[in-house]
C-alpha cells in the first residue's frame, strides 16, 4: 500500500511543477468542514494511507509531513511507514505550526496551493497573514487532488428525511425567526450556514450522507423572512418537500449554490469563518460586507430544549440496557471461545440494534484490549485485532445514534485480575471524573476553566493525558458538536445551561493499556445568590462503572458517596428495562463500595 502512496505523491509534485507550486496543502475536509466526510471528500486518506479523524498534510518538492494530535501518534506512526511521509506533532506546547514550517521550507516568492472550498475562510486568513512577510502566496483554487484520483467517488446520494418535531422540541419556522432576530440586530441581510449539522438543526432534516452522522449535504442562505436551501432534492420524498415549502423553504440544486452567491451584491452577510469554507468567502467579499460571526445556529443548537434533552436521556437509557446485553455476552462467550477486538466493535452495533429507534454507530468504536488501549483512538480491523484472554484491561468507548437522541460512552473493564498498578491508574481516572461531574461554578466560566480538576490527581501523581476532557453532543446529531468543550486551549465560549459535553479524562501507557471512563453530563442551573448565577452538571449516561480496578482507599468520603449514589441511579433506572439475568449482572456491577 505505501508503495501506492509513494506514486501517488510523486505524482502530485508532477502536477505542481505543471501549476508553478513550491508546495500544496491537504486537509481532508470537505465544503462544509466536517470532522467526519463523505468518501469523495477523504483526501488526505487518499494521498497518505493515515485513515484517523483528525490530521493535515504539507508536500514540497522534497517533503511530504502529516501533522495528527496524540490521539493518532501511535497509529500514525504504523500507517505512514514506508510511505516517505514524515509524521508532526500538533497541539502540543512545542509543535510547530503549518505556516512556520511553510516559512522554514520554501523560499520567497514560492506558491502554496490549497482547494479553498475546503478550507475554512479563517485558516486561509491565517496562512496568508503568517506567510505574508515571508512573501510566501497562497494559491486557494486548485484541487490536484481530483486530477490524481482517478476512481474518486461521487457525492453521497443517501435518503434524506424530517426529524420529528416531537424530538426536534421546536419548528423549522420558529428556529427561521431565532436566526432572523440575529441578523436585524446585526444590521444585516443574510446568515450563511454550511455546516451539516447546522444545517440539519436549523432546517430539522436528518439523512446518512456521512457515515455516523444524520446529517445531509447541502448549504443554505437564511434571510429576512427567507430560507434557501441548496440540496439535491430526489433525497426527499414527495410529501416531505411540500412540508419544507409549506414552512417557506425555496429549495435550490446543491451544485447551484456558489452561482447564487455570485449574484449577491450590497448585501451585508453573517459568516462564521471557522465553518463556512474561504470559496464561499472569496466569493462574496468582493461586492458584499462580510460580518464574521460565531454560527447563529451553532450556538443555539448547542442549548438543548426540554423535548432534546428528554430524548437524550432515552438514549442513555436504551443504550445502558444494550451494554449490559453486551456484557452478558462478553462474560458467558470468552471462557468459550475466541473473540476479538473487531468482534467486540461489531457486537456493541448488534446489541444496540435491538433497541427501538436505533439509527446506527455515532462513530465506529475505539476498542482496545491491551497495547492497543493505549492508541487513544484505536481503529480495529480484522486483521489488525487483538484476541481477547481471561487477563488484562478492555477499553471500549462507542456510541449509538437514535431517532430521539445520541450516545457516546467510554468504559474499561477488568478481564481478570487486575494489578495494583493498574487500579491506582482507573481510579486516578475516576477521581478526575468526579471532579468534573461534582463541580459547581459561575454563569460565564469557559471549559478550559475546569480542565485542571479533571487532570489534578494525574498531574499529582506525575501522570496525564494528551486529549481533550470532554466535548459538546448533538441530540440525533453529530456526536462532537461546538462551540462549547472542557479542554486546555483557551475557548471563549461559556459553558450555558441546556449544554450536553462529554466528561472523559483517561489515562495510557505504551504498549501496556489505556484505560478512559467516559459520561455524558448535562449543564444546568444550581442556584442564585448574592454571588451570583451558578450552574451544576446532571451526569446523564447509565452504565456501572468497573468496581473490581478502583481502590477505595485512594477516594475520599465524597468521592465513595458519588460512586455509590452513580451506581445506586444507574441500578434503579434500568431496573425496569432488562430481564432477570441482566438484572443479575446489573446488581452485581453496581454493588455498594465500603471504604
Amino acid at each position: 500500500m505505501n508503495n501506492i502512496i509513494a506514486n501517488r505523491i510523486s505524482t502530485l509534485r508532477d502536477l505542481m511543477r505543471e501549476n508553478k507550486l513550491q508546495a500544496y496543502l491537504v486537509n481532508g475536509s470537505d465544503p462544509h468542514m466536517s470532522e467526519y466526510v463523505p468518501e469523495r471528500w477523504k483526501t488526505r486518506d487518499f494521498l497518505s494511507g493515515f485513515t484517523g479523524s483528525y490530521g493535515f498534510m504539507a508536500i514540497t518538492e522534497n517533503k511530504a509531513v502529516l501533522w495528527t494530535d496524540s490521539r493518532y501518534y501511535l497509529q500514525a506512526d504504523e500507517q505512514l511507514q514506508g510511505s516517505g511521509i514524515e509524521m508532526l506533532k500538533s497541539r502540543e506546547s512545542d509543535s510547530i505550526s503549518v505556516d512556520q514550517w511553510l516559512a522554514q521550507e520554501l523560499e520567497k516568492g514560492s506558491r502554496v496551493g490549497l482547494d479553498g472550498s475546503c478550507y475554512s475562510a479563517a485558516e486561509v486568513n491565517n496562512y496568508k497573514d503568517a506567510l505574508s512577510p515571508y512573501q510566501i502566496k497562497i494559491t486557494s483554487n486548485i484541487d490536484l487532488i481530483d486530477k490524481i484520483w482517478t476512481d474518486r467517488p461521487n457525492l453521497p446520494n443517501a435518503k434524506a428525511f424530517l426529524h420529528d418535531e416531537e424530538y426536534a422540541g421546536l419548528s423549522r419556522d420558529y428556529k427561521f425567526s431565532q436566526i432572523e432576530l440575529e441578523i436585524e440586530k446585526n444590521n444585516a441581510d443574510y446568515l450563511i450556514i454550511s455546516a451539516l449539522d447546522d444545517l440539519g438543526w436549523t432546517f430539522n432534516i436528518r439523512g446518512a450522507d456521512v457515515e455516523c452522522n444524520p446529517i445531509v449535504l447541502a448549504f443554505a442562505l437564511i434571510g429576512k423572512n427567507s430560507a434557501q436551501l441548496f440540496v439535491d432534492r430526489v433525497k426527499f420524498t414527495d410529501e416531505a418537500i411540500k412540508k419544507l415549502q409549506v414552512d417557506g423553504v425555496q429549495i435550490h440544486r446543491y451544485e447551484d449554490f456558489y452561482s447564487q452567491l455570485e449574484k449577491i451584491s450590497g448585501k451585508k452577510i453573517l459568516i462564521d469563518p471557522a465553518r463556512a469554507n474561504f470559496k464561499i468567502y472569496t466569493t462574496l467579499k468582493e461586492n458584499n460586507t462580510i460580518v464574521e460571526k460565531l454560527s447563529t445556529p451553532a450556538l443555539l443548537k448547542s442549548v438543548k430544549n426540554a423535548a432534546e434533552l428528554q430524548g437524550m436521556k432515552k438514549a442513555q437509557i436504551a443504550d445502558g440496557v444494550a451494554l449490559l446485553d453486551f456484557m452478558l455476552w462478553l462474560e458467558t462467550k470468552l471462557p468459550e471461545k475466541q473473540i476479538s477486538e473487531y468482534d467486540v466493535a461489531m457486537k456493541l452495533d448488534e446489541v444496540r440494534s435491538r433497541q427501538e429507534g436505533y439509527f446506527g454507530t455515532s462513530f465506529f468504536p475505539i476498542v482496545g484490549y491491551k497495547n492497543h488501549g493505549a492508541i487513544v483512538h484505536f481503529s480495529v480491523t480484522p486483521e489488525t485485532a487483538n484476541v481477547l484472554e481471561s487477563e488484562g484491561i478492555l477499553l471500549f468507548d462507542s456510541g449509538g445514534q437514535y431517532s430521539y437522541g445520541t450516545t457516546d460512552i467510554t468504559r474499561t473493564i477488568a478481564l481478570g485480575l487486575p494489578s495494583q498498578q493498574m487500579k491506582t491508574d482507573y481510579t486516578l481516572v475516576l477521581k478526575g471524573m468526579i471532579a468534573i461531574s461534582k463541580i459547581k461554578f459561575p454563569k460565564g466560566t469557559v471549559g478550559c476553566h475546569l480542565d485542571v480538576l479533571a487532570r489534578a490527581a494525574l498531574w499529582n501523581n506525575n501522570l496525564n493525558y494528551g486529549h481533550g476532557t470532554g466535548h459538546g453532543v448533538g441530540a440525533f446529531m453529530n456526536v462532537h458538536e461546538g462551540p462549547q468543550s472542557i479542554r486546555p486551549d483557551f475557548n471563549t465560549q461559556p459553558l450555558l445551561p441546556g449544554n450536553i459535553l462529554s466528561n472523559e479524562p483517561g489515562i495510557y501507557r505504551s504498549n501496556e493499556y489505556g484505560i478512559r471512563i467516559e459520561n455524558l453530563i448535562h449543564c444546568m442551573e444550581d442556584i442564585q445568590n448574592e454571588f451570583g448565577t451558578f450552574l451544576k452538571f446532571e451526569t446523564l449516561t447509565l452504565f456501572p462503572l468497573e468496581n473490581r480496578l478502583i481502590d477505595s482507599k485512594l477516594l475520599t468520603a465524597d468521592e465513595l458517596e458519588w460512586v455509590n449514589n452513580y451506581h445506586q441511579k444507574v441500578l434503579n433506572t434500568l431496573t425496569p428495562f432488562v430481564n432477570a439475568e441482566a438484572l443479575e449482572l446489573l446488581e452485581r456491577m453496581t454493588q455498594k463500595i465500603e471504604s
